[in-house]
């Protein structure tokens, strides 16, 4: 425990008493310290009451520094407590790269935090380093078994696709050749490094439902193919037993709290921008098992999290559909998306929030396509206008979308109390009609352009003709019968960082495409979109400091 939460440990409630305030038995409680633990996976299944209502946290396109979703989903689950509602906030964990390079630190901000920070944002319980390892054992075996088998054996050299990963932003890992030297130092590759949270492993134990389904996907994973043009799986070099052998652990959901004394699970980290972006389907299911509301976010905008996660992680079967889903919108990003210049946000510009607004009602509209109930939530900054919010209100009336001011940031649960009631009459009172965007037997092209028209508001999809093969390839392998997921960045609706606002008519590119056949889905690189990022000019890292009593300072976020 750094110096700072031993400051704050007068505040935080032990975490046996957070567990028993959730009904879970004493035995299912693996404590690491005072302020963490593992809740055994017997509790997910346990109870038989009747399962909590999930509530979606998304969020309108972010500025670079973000819009405060997971500070919003921190202070409405305090507030929705202070109302009277058993509830769980279930999260993703935080990855190094982040938190070292442009974004800082993921346990939200203010009096809106889960605790300990520091700690969640840093090792936490390990899960992410089991995650990194469980990957590279598996890229391991791989190149085993080539150099024994050389060219020969069941694996074509020149056709394997395993890379290997690294909790960290490193763009100089990004393409490498392995195996140089000797010939007993294997045979030399090109491969290369995707971050962690971009790994189909990480992917794989946020979508498992128990460790034997974890197991079976772990065995789908294709590593590459054959000399005959067959695809070969993890369990064909039999790698999934010593995978998830080190994963067991890490499968349990990690329980903390907030500043306010809610139960907060975090679990799993796969980025939104190249991967799904929530946190574990276990953390969700015992949470939706333990309260009568839960609250979860997705990765950045309704573009990219929001759609991923009801196309691929509700398609699961694992989770429900949200009972209404929370947009985050802040008056910097509106008028950040209306042309303002970053360095001027702070000033008041009426007009540009009525320009930037244009974003947000396409992030309205995303979410009205799935037919759900939705709140739109205007974080709180202190350079925020009362016109600016006269203006937003209005804009929002002539939307007839439900919308609530939160100060969570500034008050914690209290100032998140209107959000609170305007989502509690959202689940009670309006009409919800899911529906999936897309059905399964669509070709991958069609689903990459239902996705890029109906959601990111696309004239023209353009696929190359690398990604057509591969596509084509998956198709012919068997695997037509899965989502896509799509990896673009999260600036922008578009795949063009820089086109701010509401793009239209613009051409949504496809670069390649990748089979996450133990996830269940496909992978659509669009853009520049790279799975191993860099860090910025000035990363986070030079401002992260430990003070000679142990207390860690500088963390963002």
């Amino acid at each position: 425990m750094t110096g700072r939460e031993n400051s704050l440990s007068s505040n935080m409630r032990p975490i046996e008493d957070i567990a028993q305030k959730l009904g879970i038995r004493p035995e299912n409680v693996e404590k690491y310290g005072n302020f963490k633990a593992k809740i055994n996976l017997r509790q997910t299944f346990e109870g038989g009451k009747q399962p909590g209502k999930l509530v979606l946290v998304t969020a309108m396109t972010p500025t670079p520094a973000g819009e405060g979703k997971t500070t919003t989903a921190v202070g409405l689950t305090d507030a929705l407590n202070r109302l009277g509602k058993k509830t769980i906030v279930a999260l993703r964990e935080p990855s190094l790269g982040p938190v070292f390079g442009m974004k800082g630190g993921a346990t939200g901000g203010g009096k809106a935090k889960v605790v300990p920070s520091e700690d969640i944002n840093l090792h936490f319980t390990g899960d992410i380093h089991a995650i990194t390892s469980a990957h590279n054992l598996l890229a391991a075996m791989v190149d085993n078994r080539l150099h024994f088998d050389n060219v020969c054996g069941l694996l074509d050299a020149k056709n394997t696709t395993w890379k290997r990963v690294l909790d960290m932003n490193d763009r100089s890992l990004r393409d490498i050749v392995t195996g140089i030297g000797d010939t007993f130092n294997g045979i030399a590759l090109e491969t290369g490094f995707d971050i962690t949270a971009a790994s189909e492993v990480m992917a794989v134990f946020c979508l498992a439902r128990d460790l034997a389904d974890l197991k079976d996907r772990l065995g789908r994973i294709q590593i590459g193919y054959a000399s005959d043009g067959k695809p070969v799986t993890a369990a064909q070099i039999k790698a999934q037993g010593a995978m998830a052998a080190l994963l067991k652990d890490a499968l349990r959901p990690n329980l903390v709290q907030t500043m306010e004394g809610s139960p907060a699970l975090i679990h799993g980290g796969p980025f939104a921008n190249i991967a799904h972006g929530t946190n574990s389907v276990i953390a969700t299911r015992m949470a939706l098992g333990l309260a009568d509301y839960v609250v979860t976010e997705c990765g950045f905008a309704s573009d990219l999290g929001a759609e991923k996660f009801f196309d691929i992680v509700v398609r699961t079967g694992s989770v429900p559909e949200p009972a209404a889903v929370v947009i985050v919108a802040t008056l910097r990003s509106l008028k950040f998306h209306g042309g303002v210049k970053l360095e001027a946000l702070n000033t008041e510009n009426v007009e540009a929030v009525g320009r930037g607004f244009e974003n947000l009602r396409k992030h309205i509209e995303n979410i009205r396509h799935f037919g759900l109930p939705l709140v739109v939530a205007l974080n709180q900054f202190p350079a925020d206008t009362e016109n600016e919010r006269k203006t937003f209100a209005g804009l929002c009336a002539g939307e007839s979308v439900r919308f609530a001011l939160s100060d969570v940031f500034g008050r914690g649960g209290e100032g998140g109390a209107d959000l609170g009631r305007e989502v509690l009459e959202a689940v009670e009172k309006d009409e919800r009609r899911f529906q999936f965007l897309y059905p399964l037997e669509m070709p991958f092209a069609e689903k990459i352009e239902t996705i890029a028209r109906k959601i990111y508001g696309a004239g023209h999809v353009a696929i190359e003709a690398k990604a057509t093969r591969k596509l084509h390839r998956f198709e012919a392998d068997g695997h037509g019968l899965i989502p896509v997921c799509i990896a673009k960045t999260q600036y922008s609706l578009s795949d063009n960082a820089k086109a701010l606002g509401r793009p239209r008519d613009f051409t949504v590119i496809v670069t390649d495409a990748s089979l996450s056949a133990g996830a269940g889905f496909v992978v659509a690189l669009c853009g520049e979109i790279m799975t191993m990022p860099g860090l910025p000019k000035a990363p986070a890292a030079e401002k992260i400091d430990v003070t000679d009593d142990g207390e860690i300072t500088g963390i963002l976020g």
